[in-house]
């Protein structure tokens, strides 16, 4: 009895060397392996980058940095010594007044005026002070040179006595020989002229300006200061042959200064200059602002254009075939497809008539435009209910703008019409059949993809 149960009792120990293995168990390891090469193929495609398509404008895209002109006469020494100066940085300086002083001596003797200030003279410092402080940053630190030459510049003109005369006749007072704005820097630009202007006058990294306050001595025949005269001056900026094309009818423009977000209206010219186009900007007024200031930083206020905003970077050009009118049959239900007959030719000579749905990619002057692959050299395109047929031929190649939509994962090319741009976006016709519209997604670099390829990303 004992004999026979034993023999019912089953093992479950050591099933074989493939004993895990179960039914879980390999639907486990076949989707790890499925998502290993999914991940695989995923980080090893060329995804692409998209743009959503909106409605906008391309105002305030146009800026520029200006290069300024103006009328400046450097005054050089006709001393050596100590220099003090008395006229503040961009003051209005009179015909005869004393912009600074020269001892030849060194015995400083011009700085013992002693200074009687008036309560508007402490208004005018304190509200200098305050504008100092606010415009102030880490970056521009030599400012604070700067003000502080101002400062003491304020107090020396305010302490100038009309009949004071020298004890040692060797202190020389400089006057402005005529009427204008002091500026205490030069930058070797003060005689450029419009006809030399070149695109490397444009060039901040070569640019220098040396401010001649911080010498303290000066030399015979040494920069002294800088006289600018006259309220007339220009602004100068470097435009696109496409841009200078397009303004070159204009005779004034909207602009504002980024620097203090003033806004003109002034006379306008595209100027051609040794095979380059610049934009001048005329003023009369103003000066007083930005006398120390060789570039600014300017935007051109253009009338802007409402469409579907697009970057440049998408627009590519495509060649189709222009079909005329007379020879297709237009699809009632869809106004991107037709309907024609082409006639082609086997190497015996031997014609094949075939009907063809073709989608339409633009129309313009009377031709439909399909895609160069319908067709073959010396195909026609046959006229329903007559005898006329078209022969196809190089002379019917239409090459177009467009972008490459990808709404339906694959690059399909929409025609745009391009009514104004800059040098970053686009502003497009909206409501074109074969065009975008508002919220389609596009390929952003349209360098990087070919017509109805399949978009991953």
């Amino acid at each position: 009895m004992a004999d026979r149960n034993k023999k019912k009792v089953v093992s479950f120990g050591n099933e074989g060397r493939f004993g895990w293995l179960n039914i879980g168990t390999g639907i486990f390891v076949a989707i790890l392996i499925y998502m290993i090469i999914y991940l695989f193929a995923y980080l090893t495609q060329d995804h692409t980058v998209s743009f959503e398509v909106t409605r906008g404008t391309i105002s305030g895209n146009y800026r520029y940095t200006a290069l300024a002109l103006k009328n400046e006469t450097v005054i050089q020494a006709a001393y050596t010594g100590n220099v003090t100066y008395y006229a503040r940085n961009g003051a209005k300086a009179g015909s005869g007044l004393t912009v600074c002083s020269i001892d030849e001596k060194g015995s400083g003797e011009a700085l013992t005026y002693a200074a009687s200030l008036t309560d508007d003279d402490y208004r005018q410092l304190r509200s200098d002070a305050e504008g100092f402080t606010v415009n102030f940053s880490d970056s521009s630190f030599h400012q604070v040179y700067d003000f502080k030459a101002d400062v003491l510049s304020y107090l020396l003109q305010s302490a100038q006595s009309s009949t004071y005369t020298p004890s040692s006749g060797l202190i020389n007072l400089v006057t402005a020989p005529e009427s204008g704005f002091v500026v205490y820097s030069v930058d070797g630009m003060e005689d450029l002229t419009e006809e030399n202007i070149t695109g490397d006058c444009f060039n901040r990294n070569q640019y220098k300006s040396t401010n001649l306050r911080l010498n303290g001595t000066v030399k015979a025949g040494d920069s002294l200061y800088k006289l600018v005269t006259g309220e007339r001056w220009s602004l100068y900026f470097p435009v696109s042959r496409e841009l200078g094309t397009k303004l070159m009818d204009r005779t004034s423009v909207r602009f504002r200064f980024l620097k203090d977000d003033t806004t003109f209206q002034a006379p306008f010219t595209i100027m051609e200059l040794n095979g380059s186009y610049y934009g001048r900007i005329s003023l009369n007024n103003s000066l007083i602002r930005y006398v120390n200031d060789r570039f600014l930083e300017i935007e051109l206020l253009m009338d802007s254009k409402v469409g579907l905003k697009v970057p440049r970077s998408a627009v590519t050009e495509r060649t189709f075939y222009g079909i005329p009118k007379e020879y297709v049959t237009p699809n009632p239900d869809s106004d991107n497809e037709i309907s024609l007959a082409r006639e082609s030719f086997a190497r015996d000579g031997q014609s094949t008539v075939t009907y063809v749905t073709a989608d339409v990619y633009g129309y313009q002057d009377g031709v439909y435009l399909v895609d160069l692959s319908l067709f073959d050299p010396g195909d026609y395109v046959l006229m329903s209910g007559t005898s006329k047929k078209h022969k196809i031929t190089e002379g019917d190649e239409v090459t177009i703008q467009g972008v490459y939509n990808k709404n339906k994962g694959f690059a399909q090319f929409r025609q745009v019409t391009i009514v104004d741009a800059n040098e970053n976006f686009c502003i497009v016709e909206p409501r074109s059949p074969y065009g975008l519209a508002a919220h389609d997604f596009i390929v952003l670099d349209a360098s990087r993809v070919s017509s109805d390829e399949i978009l991953h990303g």
